[in-house]
């Protein structure tokens, strides 16, 4: 008998493990901080990586192999008591069809990052209230995360992770913490999801989507037709670039793919317009144009 409970209790935690969505490596660096007892920066690093991994985020069915490969990184500058002042690195993956490559989704840093922690403090959502800027900020980019994730899948295929990550921001603005609000000038958490979820910006969702379903999952079945589709997408990007003012999205979408698309063009076959992407990319992104120059 015990031998069966214990065989009925390993199926249910291997059921368990297999509806959650994340494969998320959460890290908490607090090499910046004085002090020998640090103790309570593993006790956070271990509840977080736990919550987030335990946690089932959607409704969907997703196999362990399906699960979305991502990071954070909370990087601690500074303590007072139980108040914390850090940076925040997202980061994330999706696999390219017919390939063992993952190509990189989202790589953004939040600068604006202070939360209160007392050590085994449980970690809890109320999608209705603000309670916590440590556990909003970390379940808005889960969702924002399977948000992007399900748009290069499916055409707005992450509009229902993306409005969950709104809902935490519109909870979160009663904080009145900056990275919440809307601040003229500001690239914050409010700004990254009103763009996305801006009627006026879908072509930006759309790049996501034919980039990696139109293009890069297609490399391994034509290279010649999917270059010239990631040519072409990229160049779409323009349209987004003059659709706005801060260009939050453009940075966001070059910094995860600055690298991959000059890679993907330091190969043969030659493209139709390889000068006019050259040109349009100086223009939209201006900040990697030490490695646009590598683009012939």
């Amino acid at each position: 008998m015990r031998k069966i409970l214990l065989l009925f209790i390993l199926l249910c935690t291997i059921s368990t493990l297999k509806a959650q969505e994340l494969n998320c490596l959460i890290t908490v660096n607090s090499e910046q901080i004085n002090g020998s007892n640090k103790q309570v920066f593993s006790t956070l690093e271990q509840s977080l990586n736990e919550y987030v991994n335990q946690t089932k985020w959607t409704n969907r069915i997703v196999k362990t192999e399906e699960r979305i490969d991502c990071a954070m990184t909370i990087i601690v500058t500074s303590r007072d008591a139980n108040t914390f002042t850090a940076t925040l690195q997202v980061q994330s993956t999706r696999p390219v069809f017919g390939s063992s490559y993952a190509t990189p989704v989202l790589n953004l840093k939040d600068n604006d990052f202070t939360f209160k922690y007392n050590e085994f403090d449980p970690l809890i959502y109320n999608k209705n209230a603000f309670d916590s800027n440590l556990i909003s900020t970390v379940v808005f980019y889960v969702h924002v995360i399977l948000g992007l994730d399900g748009d290069t899948f499916k055409k707005f295929g992450g509009e229902a992770s993306l409005k969950e990550a709104q809902n935490v921001m519109l909870q979160a603005q009663q904080s009145g913490l900056g990275a919440w609000q809307n601040v003229v000038g500001k690239q914050n958490r409010y700004l990254l999801i009103d763009n996305l979820l801006s009627p006026k910006l879908q072509k930006f969702r759309t790049v996501l989507y034919d980039y990696h379903r139109g293009a890069l999952d297609n490399f391994s079945t034509n290279l010649n037709t999917a270059k010239q589709s990631l040519e072409n997408t990229v160049l779409s990007l323009e349209g987004v670039y003059n659709q706005t003012v801060s260009n939050y999205l453009i940075r966001l979408f070059f910094d995860a793919k600055a690298d991959e698309i000059v890679n993907v063009y330091s190969d043969n076959p030659k493209t139709r317009n390889a000068t006019r992407m050259n040109q349009v990319l100086r223009k939209i992104s201006p900040n990697n144009n030490s490695k646009w120059k590598n683009i012939e």
